[in-house]
């Protein structure tokens, strides 16, 4: 049976490729998306991006219940949205946190998700490849 995975994007995300390429590297995120959708044809893949805190918590609850898995990356968010926690606490499907660089390593605001504690787990510092390695790890779950 064909695996569902949501991929959920955050604010700026639709940026990548353009946006500070020291840090997030020249190829764009959909163009990066749609060669990961392409390799995976055993993946029923939903792609979604917004920079609006309100469309991401209902896109979680709209495909939170029915999903294999959910890969999400939230921007800024990631470090202030206690909304989004709360969202992904109360959905079913597992949530993998991504982020292109490692958090950790970052402006020390920039150190500390919201998010860390509801998901299934957490992959940064990889590139846009963390995304590969997000969609696995749902998949091995």
């Amino acid at each position: 049976m064909m695996k569902k995975i949501a991929i959920i994007n955050g604010p700026n995300l639709n940026l990548v490729g353009i946006r500070e390429p020291e840090l997030y590297g020249n190829q764009s995120l959909d163009d990066y998306l749609q060669q990961l959708v392409a390799s995976r044809s055993d993946v029923e893949f939903t792609l979604y991006q917004s920079n609006h805190e309100g469309d991401l918590i209902d896109e979680l609850q709209r495909v939170g219940f029915t999903a294999d898995g959910i890969v999400l990356n939230a921007g800024g968010y990631t470090h202030t949205s206690i909304a989004l926690a709360d969202a992904i606490a109360a959905i079913t499907s597992p949530v993998v946190e991504v982020h292109i660089t490692d958090i950790t390593q970052r402006e020390p605001w920039r150190r500390h998700s919201m998010l860390t504690h509801v998901c299934a787990t957490t992959i940064m510092g990889h590139g846009l490849d963390g995304y590969r390695q997000a969609v696995d790890y749902l998949l091995a779950r």
